[in-house]
């Protein structure tokens, strides 16, 4: 059954497009995939797939809507998966069917080449995708989904390399954007990330077998061991002999998105060798040095908040609390709502304690503003609990760019921060103060201890600069103005 669409609560925060997984050399390698797509789930929850192989069967594939707990733990489905070969991925759609996806739509995607099927599975996003799509269109290409990933499989069936390792280089030197992927075919499991390393990839070992995944967490649940990060720009192929490392890109300097440490990684994974958690504190320390407050809570906006309100508060020394209490059980499959439900809003997902914010003077945390919407809920809940005064402190810079590379993000003209002064926001959502952590700042909190480089920054962070590391060459031909051209 297709999930209904998203809470209101979600649809004012930026969305990973998804997250991928795969196994080699282990019995039963779907149902070790499964355990990592959940783990992932949090990278896209709107559908998952799994392809196996096994010799005696070949390949076999499942897809389906909603959650992994819904689907890819019925014994009905994982029996029709066996083998020791497996790759997994979790969606969340940006590219094509933006929250309306059609099955064909749901990844990995599978193609039979002359030397045999291939499997694909992609987090990020095609900046030429839909050039390319127009060009392989007219050479005869039929396009069974409107997902921008399933141009690298029409790449590599136009490709004359002899095997499919050197066919998704081929493909893969044709895209633009971003692309973390894993690929199989009946005896290799393949992983590539794009040169600027923008959207993670790690390696891991369980028993004698090896592990792709979007992060850490993803090989913690599986009992894997982390090995290293996939470089940026690096193709790895393992099969029985072991593991081979090919970098079939030009080499350039890395930009990972520096968003993956604010919100999109779950707290629990290392990004570059840091705890996502610490980071995230340490961002709350670093606010709380550039915006002090007279108040007498610091709360979360659970949960992403809370590990930046925990280093707001150590460093300001106002004391941490539970303010909002998060309603774990709501969840997206969420009984279809009547208009008066609807208007709810966000009070489905979050309450406020009231016995503890009466009179207080508090300081919400959050990890960033897009539309300001949810901002405007929580501060009427904060007040109608009796709150003296409410202050809000956004633990990512002001967000006033569109992300290409993999991230669902409203139109800039939707974008609160692309229309409005930091000033005009705290009106538009009726705060006492609102203060964003700067650039600079974020940066320090993640390890980089003079800041943003302007010459030459250390992370894509696209979305607050609007410098954009790879030209979104299909959204300029659509009109799309940079910020060096205004």
């Amino acid at each position: 059954m297709r999930d209904l669409p998203l809470h209101p609560f979600d649809t004012d925060k930026l969305h990973e497009e998804c997250g991928v997984f795969g196994v080699i050399g282990v019995a039963d390698a779907a149902n070790f995939v499964a355990l990592g797509m959940h783990a992932l789930q949090h990278r896209g929850q709107e559908a998952g797939g799994i392809v196996a192989y096994d010799p005696e069967q070949g390949f076999n594939s499942a897809r389906r809507f909603g959650y992994v707990r819904d689907n890819f733990t019925n014994p009905t489905i994982m029996g029709t998966l066996p083998g020791s070969l497996a790759i997994g991925h979790v969606r969340y759609s940006t590219a094509g069917s933006k929250g309306n996806t059609a099955i064909r739509d749901v990844q990995p995607f599978f193609g039979e080449f002359s030397m045999g099927g291939a499997a694909i599975a992609h987090n990020g996003n095609l900046t030429n995708a839909t050039a390319l799509r127009r060009e392989l269109i007219e050479r005869g290409s039929i396009f069974q989904s409107s997902s921008d990933s399933e141009c690298i499989i029409h790449l590599m069936a136009r490709s004359i390399q002899t095997n499919i390792p050197e066919r998704i280089k081929d493909a893969l030197r044709r895209v633009e954007g971003a692309f973390s992927i894993v690929a199989m075919t009946r005896s290799k499991l393949i992983g590539v990330r794009d040169p600027l390393g923008v959207r993670p990839l790690v390696l891991g070992r369980v028993g004698d077998g090896w592990v792709l995944s979007s992060e850490t967490c993803g090989l913690d649940i599986i009992g894997a061991q982390f090995i290293r990060e996939i470089a940026p720009g690096e193709m790895v192929v393992i099969d029985a002999k072991g593991l081979e490392s090919f970098q079939p890109f030009e080499p350039r300097k890395s930009r990972f998105c520096l968003f993956e440490h604010v919100y999109f990684s779950r707290p629990d994974s290392i990004l570059g060798g840091r705890s996502v958690y610490e980071t995230r504190r340490q961002i709350g320390v670093e606010l709380a040095r550039e915006a002090p407050i007279e108040a007498d809570l610091v709360c979360p906006v659970p949960d992403s908040g809370t590990p930046a309100a925990i280093g707001y508060s150590q460093e300001s020394g106002i004391p941490f609390a539970m303010g909002i209490i998060r309603n774990q059980y709501m969840g997206r499959t969420f009984i279809e709502p009547t208009e008066q439900i609807r208007n709810m809003g966000v009070r489905l997902k979050l309450n406020v304690n009231r016995g503890l914010i009466k009179g207080k003077r508090v300081v919400l945390v959050d990890d960033s503003v897009v539309r300001g919407t949810t901002s405007i809920k929580i501060r009427e809940m904060i007040l109608e609990a009796g709150a003296a005064e409410v202050h809000f402190r956004i633990a990512s810079p002001p967000t006033a760019w569109p992300c290409f590379y993999g991230v669902d993000t409203p139109e800039r003209s939707k974008l609160l921060a692309a229309t409005m002064t930091e000033d005009e926001m705290r009106d538009f959502i009726g705060v006492d103060s609102l203060k964003f952590i700067s650039l600079d700042g974020l940066y320090r909190a993640a390890g980089e201890a003079d800041g943003r480089n302007n010459r030459q920054p250390q992370y894509c962070d696209a979305c607050f600069s609007g410098d954009y590391p790879v030209t979104p060459s299909d959204k300029i031909a659509e009109g799309f103005v940079l910020k060096a051209a205004q």
